[in-house]
């Protein structure tokens, strides 16, 4: 899994949680998984050369079906669940009122509003109804323009989205970044490919929205008609918009701009406007991320009726708080979003769900409590030994390489040894002292939450980076590389069995986090990350050569996976996902190299369970990767993802690696090497 910021485009991805446990509830979901290798969930009947992901996770694959509140199950879903255990024992205490400090105040409040099921029934939509009124209230486009950015301001993103982050160019300043959004559906493809599925899909979609409409009053020939405003808006906003391959490149999402230039190529949209509803009344400079989309939004602002505009902002507002809402609209929502398009076969219960809007709103407040409790700092130790270790690995490797010149060798070094590594939580917590959470509507929470992010960002504009701020909280089960932060951060979530354990053997521990290290490590050299400078900045320290020769590296890598077919007819896009592909074949590699040198200081056994340290190694990273997945969502993810399926990202490495070939003596018909011609070998 990997995350990416929504305009940056950082290389963030997931695998590693959490050691040390202080509660008793912990200790005991942990106890019959403390090694990372588990010789019980391989299937030792398959050959290893030839199914790989069978034979490492077979028995766990048999045993382990999806649960029905899921559209995909996996090791990092194992962890996920012990740690909303966690998560709903320290908001239940805090909801009793028990916690002292501003942070347990805040998540109890907060889970006990999102937990008040018969107070959401009552309010029903009460706690949009000022919002409502001002999309109704629209008289002239610059109310327009107010009202689009007075939703920007409360997270909600219609027409086209804002936030505030690095200069990509210059990393030592912010800059407010616009860039193409505004749509319901999950990429601009689903509006325009024509085979059966998607065409299903996008009725199924409009479906959904004229329900909305039904659930806030209006009559049903009424719904069908907004809903099919709502599709022909959004569908001229997909033509406007950037592919998911073509948004993989960060020159493509990169316009230095200011309001005198953007008012230049659109004198007709009162852009001024937008800016002070904002608080940017000297808005200076800003990154149009897309200039292309916002043109033609500047065209729809001038040229679709004001009617329609309220048609399309109130199914924005609604949509985007519908989970927030009574049941009617969180089972709307669910059977559109959680159903049709992933799969999913039961909603997940209440606790769950607030817990996770919580996470993503205030965060760091029940990160504090979750630090607290069960976060020791051997897990950091472990992790920081192997991170030194794989980052050593790294430069052996880079300077083993024949097709890259000494000339950017020495940049690859710099950029390498000025990577910041952060492990386990902030060193500052973030201060909500100005967010105010009560026990009232659990949807104005929600509001008031956003809002207050929306600020706090805002306010960064004109101050130093703060290079201590954290972009996931400390109880994600998932890690990131950030380009133009030049880091590497593993929150504490993620370290934790079977993901990693202290006392794991380290074969295993290398197989698994160690990969994951390398894995980050790599998106700092991959297609997008090889990018950016030593200082985060987006900017060339390649020699033209070295591009060329990387860059055949990685159309060949594209090509190996755009041959696989995991569904219907859908390959893999190795365009899409070659980022990830790149980071899970060079990862992997790394963290071989930092393993071998570690036994040579620490020799350990030569055989656990029947399995060499290297054939450990293989099989740790292989169940590290082990899942099973719904088809509606394969299918989401084969158009969506970054990411290539797990088992790919298994058995494709592996076809490049004459190191598994030796270590599992796999030869003749039984090799899963790819002929050496098309080998892939880039880190």
């Amino acid at each position: 899994m990997k995350t990416k910021n929504i305009f940056k485009h950082s290389l963030l991805a997931s695998l590693v949680g959490l050691a040390c446990m202080g509660s008793a509830v912990m200790a005991q979901t942990a106890t019959s998984n403390q090694l990372v290798l588990e010789s019980m969930a391989m299937d030792k009947k398959a050959d290893p050369c030839t199914d790989f992901f069978q034979y490492s996770n077979g028995e766990w694959l048999k045993a382990n079906p999806i649960p029905s509140d899921r559209a995909r199950y996996s090791a990092y879903d194992e962890v996920t669940e012990r740690n909303l255990a966690a998560l709903k024992l320290i908001a239940e205490t805090a909801a009793k009122g028990d916690g002292k400090t501003k942070a347990a105040q805040l998540v109890g409040a907060f889970y006990a509003s999102g937990m008040n099921e018969a107070q959401i029934e009552k309010e029903g939509i009460k706690p949009l109804e000022p919002q409502f009124a001002k999309i109704n209230g629209i008289q002239d486009s610059q109310q327009l323009l107010a009202v689009i950015a007075g939703l920007h301001k409360q997270g909600v993103m219609p027409l086209f989205g804002f936030a505030v982050d690095q200069d990509a160019k210059n990393t030592t300043r912010y800059l407010p970044q616009i860039m193409q959004g505004g749509l319901g559906l999950p990429d601009r493809d689903y509006y325009l490919k024509t085979d059966a599925k998607t065409k299903d899909i996008r009725g199924k979609y409009v479906a959904y929205v004229s329900q909305i409409f039904s659930l806030l009053g209006d009559a049903p020939d009424q719904a069908k008609k907004n809903a099919a405003v709502v599709m022909s808006l959004e569908t001229r906003l997909a033509k406007a918009s950037l592919t998911k391959v073509e948004l993989r490149d960060p020159q493509s999402s990169y316009h230095l701009s200011d309001l005198n230039a953007l008012q230049k190529t659109d004198n007709k949209t009162a852009w001024a406007t937008y800016f002070n509803e904002l608080g940017l009344a000297q808005s200076g400079q800003f990154n149009l991320a897309h200039p292309k989309f916002i043109a033609e939004a500047g065209r729809m602002l001038n040229t679709v009726s004001l009617d329609q505009w309220k048609i399309y902002l109130r199914w924005q507002l609604a949509n985007a708080r519908a989970k927030d809402l009574s049941s009617a609209f969180v089972n709307a929502n669910f059977d559109f979003y959680g159903k049709t398009l992933a799969g999913t076969k039961e909603l997940q219960p209440r606790w769950k769900r607030v817990l996770g809007s919580i996470d993503a709103m205030a965060g760091e407040a029940m990160g504090e409590l979750y630090v607290a409790k069960f976060f020791g700092p051997e897990a950091k130790a472990g992790v920081l030994e192997m991170v030194d270790n794989i980052k050593l690995a790294m430069r052996e490797s880079i300077s083993k390489l024949e097709w890259m010149s000494d000339t950017t060798k020495q940049q690859a070094y710099k950029k390498l040894d000025t990577i910041l590594v952060k492990i386990g939580y902030p060193d500052v917590w973030r201060d909500y002292s100005s967010l105010q959470i009560d026990t009232g509507p659990y949807a104005a929470n929600m509001a008031r939450a956003a809002e207050f992010e929306f600020k706090r960002n805002l306010a960064k504009l004109g101050k130093p980076i703060d290079r201590n701020e954290w972009g996931m909280t400390p109880q994600t089960v998932n890690a990131y590389y950030n380009p133009t932060m030049n880091e590497m951060v593993f929150p504490a979530g993620i370290l934790q069995p079977p993901l990693y354990h202290v006392n794991a053997d380290p074969a295993a521990n290398y197989g698994n986090t160690g990969a994951t290290i390398g894995h980050e490590l790599t998106h700092a050299f991959d297609d997008e990350g090889r990018q950016y400078d030593a200082q985060g900045n987006l900017k060339s320290w390649w020699t033209k050569g070295d591009e060329k020769k990387f860059l055949v590296r990685v159309k060949a890598i594209e090509k190996q996976f755009d041959e696989f077919n995991p569904i219907d007819k859908l390959h893999i896009n190795g365009k899409l996902t070659a980022g990830e592909n790149i980071a899970d074949l060079g990862g992997m590699k790394i963290a071989l190299q930092a393993l071998r040198k570690s036994l040579e200081r620490k020799p350990q056994a030569k055989e656990i369970d029947g399995l060499t340290a290297e054939q450990r190694f293989f099989v740790a990273n292989a169940q590290s990767f082990r899942s099973l997945i719904r088809d509606e969502m394969l299918r989401m993810k084969l158009a969506t993802d970054p990411h290539s399926p797990d088992k790919y990202r298994v058995i494709a490495p592996l076809a490049n690696m004459t190191e598994f070939s030796d270590a599992f003596q796999c030869k003749g018909d039984r090799s899963p090497l790819r002929p050496t011609a098309t080998r892939v070998n880039i880190w």
